[in-house]
């Protein structure tokens, strides 16, 4: 089972990994790409998913208390106000995009990308 400081290293590595795929897909929407922006998009949302729900089921059997020191638990939990409510938002705005309701994937996609940077800047934050 991984400790504290693996899952810490982890979770950032995988939080990078997906943004880098988030600015790629931005880049091919700026290059006025917007299939590969759907594609990229596609394989963000399954990276991103994966990635919540790997650590929900790694943190069931981890304990917590003795895995992590106080200020790493409070890391986590101030990471945890902006990616859990971008995880929640992101189904909707992959599928509003799906849908092609531009309008509101647009207006989704903004409160996207402000709880996603709240979630790097607390992802690479976290001691280990």
């Amino acid at each position: 089972m991984p400790n504290g400081p693996e899952i810490i290293l982890t979770l950032k590595v995988l939080v990078v990994t997906v943004t880098v795929l988030l600015l790629s897909s931005l880049v091919a929407l700026a290059a006025k790409r917007p299939r590969l922006h759907g594609h990229i998009n596609t394989v963000f949302f399954a990276l991103t998913m994966l990635t919540v729900l790997g650590f929900e089921v790694i943190l069931q059997f981890v304990d917590v208390s003795s895995a992590f020191d106080d200020a790493t638990r409070q890391a986590l939990r101030t990471h945890l106000w902006f990616s859990i409510p971008a995880a929640l938002l992101l189904p909707a705005m992959f599928l509003s995009g799906k849908l092609r309701r531009k309008k509101l994937h647009l207006v989704l996609a903004a409160g996207f990308v402000t709880l996603w940077t709240g979630t790097v800047i607390t992802g690479l934050g976290l001691p280990h």
